[in-house]
């Protein structure tokens, strides 16, 4: 991490101090030291990162972005928009090292514009030179037996992006996607249909043999309301797998109704693939930007006219000024996701030499 830019955050002090808490609190939360015998996988949807019609983030902010995102070897983030400054300028605060992979803009409204991007540290995981977008195959129709013509199958709205990474001795294709949120219910159709396909059209690869010299990742914000959702079965049942460790994670929104919109899914096709047990999901406003009367009254001065006055010219409300700062501006400086993590082996050193061993006997 290269720190000496806090000096010219708005409050370098306090912005230590965060830094300062934020190493404590994800020890304290059980993110295991990255290490060589190990890989840790996570994936964040950043909220709008980073949207023009929000105003740019803080330096404050990219550095506990930067902090987190530290902590993990890959990252799957969510929601980049089409200018890459934000990301840009987390890569450098992370230092010498980083790189990151970034998908196409979607285009249309429900795209959002949006890209899918990987954060790694290249000194430890190397790309493998694998990086696509997700295109679902036309359907093959036939009469009488026999194909009378190819449909056009329907895309996803946001484009899955899937990349390939060695880490050690495990080689891994990670897809990230970024799920329609659709209308606010748990089993929404057009959702579950989005999450099919990808996991469909991953697992036929796998069937294939198309992929039989990777592990798939399949991770993201799937906007799953509740593990028990049929939007979570349309993962289960292509194959994939959610480890233990993930299954009783808290949810990752940030919002009044706690929900599992983020999940990792597992598909191993080799037999260096294991968890370790350790995963799981990190509160980071237990830490910074807290919801309490101190960090709220801090950063009044720097949320400017829009925390001040209504669309009526009229001054907040002293409730109206807290329900801003707690669901809205924190939630566009930080993020309305909560990143999840899970760490893999990546050294199989002594079970490759017992194999020896074995054999001899």
């Amino acid at each position: 991490m290269f720190y000496y830019n806090v000096r010219n955050s708005n409050d370098p002090a306090r912005t230590a101090d965060g830094l300062l808490r934020l190493k404590q609190d994800m020890a304290s939360a059980g993110i295991p030291p990255r290490g060589p015998d190990t890989t840790l996988i996570a994936t964040w949807n950043i909220r709008e990162f980073d949207s023009k019609a929000y105003g740019p983030r803080s330096l404050e902010c990219l550095y506990y972005i930067a902090e987190i995102c530290s902590k993990f070897d890959i990252i799957a983030i969510q929601e980049v928009r089409e200018k890459l400054d934000a990301l840009d300028k987390v890569r450098d605060i992370m230092g010498r090292g980083w790189r990151y992979i970034v998908s196409d803009v979607s285009e249309g409204t429900p795209g959002n514009r949006e890209r899918m991007a990987f954060l790694y540290d290249s000194s430890k995981v190397s790309f493998t030179g694998l990086a696509g977008e997700i295109v679902v195959p036309p359907i093959e129709v036939k009469k009488n037996g026999k194909t009378v013509r190819y449909d056009p199958a329907r895309q996803l709205y946001r484009t899955p992006f899937i990349v390939g990474f060695r880490s050690g001795w495990t080689t891994l294709q990670l897809c990230t996607v970024h799920i329609l949120y659709g209308e606010d219910e748990a089993d929404n159709p057009e959702r579950t249909r989005e999450i099919g396909a990808v996991a469909q059209f991953l697992a036929n690869r796998a069937r294939e043999g198309q992929i039989e010299d990777a592990n798939l990742v399949l991770l993201g914000d799937f906007n799953i309301y509740h593990p028990g959702d049929v939007t979570m079965k349309a993962i289960t049942d292509a194959g994939f797998i959610i480890p233990e460790e993930l299954q009783e994670v808290p949810a990752t929104n940030t919002g009044k109704k706690k929900r599992h919109y983020d999940q990792i899914a597992v598909m191993p096709q080799m037999w260096r693939m294991e968890t370790t047990g350790n995963a799981g999901v990190f509160d980071f406003y237990n830490t910074v930007y807290r919801a309490s009367d101190e960090d709220e009254a801090a950063y009044v001065p720097e949320m400017g006219d829009a925390y001040d006055v209504t669309s009526k010219g009229k001054p907040r409300t002293d409730s109206g000024k807290t329900g801003y700062y707690r669901t809205y501006w924190r939630t566009h400086q930080m993020s309305d996701h909560l990143p999840m993590w899970i760490e893999v082996r990546s050294d199989y050193s002594v079970d490759y030499l017992q194999e020896f061993l074995i054999e001899e006997t």
